[in-house]
């Protein structure tokens, strides 16, 4: 099974990777270990470098897929269904809690479809517990790092769907990192059920809160999920499928995140699933897109408010715009009127713009808007009659928010 697609084949994406290759690393790696390089500016990296695959795990297949891999290791196809519910269902990973399984060979079993993915080796915690930002070691020492956040009636989780990422916007850490590789499926799902765990142990806020399930999935951590295509539409059917066959999230608590990868937004569509688009856009014209965001010297800002609404057509569902507010950049009165004009341009009722104000990160050479610079922002776009709700910067001081990710140990 190859885990390692990309976004479809385009003439303007044949660009060589890069990005400097290393020796593959041993299954057995748990310290870290230095799997990339850092980008030049304006650098894309759309071919994740080739490295040693993760083990195959039960979550990376659908499951007539688990069934075929059970009988290839030698085991009855019957038990995918007994090892689903385990996993998807029950949150389980020790041998000794699966009594429905024969003792003889019940170890080699679990060890050979659930092998451990990832080892979480940091968490932090801020607005008092409610977040949790956890900092997780792969098979090959590869970091990523996924964001649980509590809520009153509620529970969001932001996923990662590579190690690092090819995209290299500017003030974002996890571009500037570069590219290290692709997650498998299971790899992103297992971060959804580490953090299932973590809530129903009630390891997630205090101690006189309910338990909650995790309701909401945003593709927003570490990658672009739509460069990683195969895996990452994989993770979204392991998520919304009903037990035993995945976690039984509603699809409309799913959101996919993109900077804009026009073809992969176009594939998306052809998917028909009932998840929300966000596009990442953060300037409305094209000469500051470029620098801001390095895939618009690809696909122009057109192009990927295009593909968007054309997502909304086919699946009814309202687009995201995320747009970062950055100090003297991007957050002059005149742009906002130049998105409210290009989005109604469009059409009405298929939008919401999510200002960010620009979560900071080292060494950056910018900062987020003033206040009344902000809400002027906000005003003009809402003059224009485009739903628009700031953002919140849940997980900014533990370096979890939109932007900070950057997998430090």
């Amino acid at each position: 099974m190859n885990r390692r697609s990309t976004t479809t084949p385009d003439p303007r994406d044949r660009e060589e990777n890069t990005v400097a290759q290393q020796p593959q690393q041993s299954s057995t790696t748990r310290t870290p270990v230095e799997l990339t390089v850092r980008p030049r500016p304006g650098q894309l990296t759309f071919t994740a470098p080739r490295r040693g695959k993760p083990p195959r795990h039960l979550a990376d297949f659908d499951m007539a897929g688990r069934r075929e891999f059970l009988a290839e290791l030698g085991h009855q196809p019957f038990r995918a269904g007994q090892l689903s519910r385990h996993y998807f269902d029950r949150f389980a990973t020790a041998p000794e809690d699966m009594t429905d399984l024969p003792a003889a060979g019940r170890e080699e079993l679990v060890s050979q479809v659930l092998p451990p993915l990832l080892t979480t080796v940091r968490s932090l915690e801020a607005d008092q517990g409610d977040t949790v930002k956890n900092v997780h070691r792969c098979f090959d020492g590869a970091t990523v790092e996924s964001v649980l956040m509590r809520y009153t009636h509620r529970v969001t989780m932001c996923i990662s769907s590579q190690a690092g990422c090819g995209m290299n916007c500017p003030f974002c850490a996890t571009g500037q990192a570069g590219l290290t590789r692709n997650l498998s499926t299971a790899e992103m799902v297992e971060q959804v059920v580490q953090g299932a765990r973590m809530l129903r142990g009630g390891r997630v806020g205090r101690a006189e809160q309910e338990p909650l399930r995790i309701s909401n999935i945003v593709f927003m951590g570490m990658g672009e999920a739509l460069a990683n295509y195969k895996a990452s539409i994989g993770a979204i059917h392991r998520l919304i499928d009903p037990s035993p066959e995945g976690l039984g999230i509603s699809a409309r608590g799913i959101t996919m995140s993109t900077v804009g990868l026009v073809p992969g937004i176009r594939k998306f569509t052809q998917e028909k699933l009932p998840v929300t688009l966000a596009l990442s856009l953060h300037a409305p014209d094209d000469e500051l897109r470029d620098e801001l965001i390095p895939i618009n010297t690809r696909w122009k800002v057109d192009e990927a408010l295009d593909a968007a609404y054309d997502y909304y057509q086919a699946t009814g569902r309202r687009v995201s715009i995320e747009y970062a507010l950055i100090r003297d950049i991007n957050d002059h009165g005149w742009r906002a009127d130049l998105l409210g004009e290009k989005l109604n341009a469009r059409g009405g009722g298929w939008v919401h713009v999510n200002p960010i104000p620009l979560n900071p990160t080292p060494g950056s050479k910018w900062t987020a808007s003033r206040p009344g610079v902000e809400q002027n922002f906000v005003e003009r776009l809402r003059a224009h009659g485009i739903p628009t709700t700031v953002r919140d910067t849940r997980g900014s001081d533990i370096d979890g928010a939109c932007g900070q990710l950057a997998a430090t140990v």
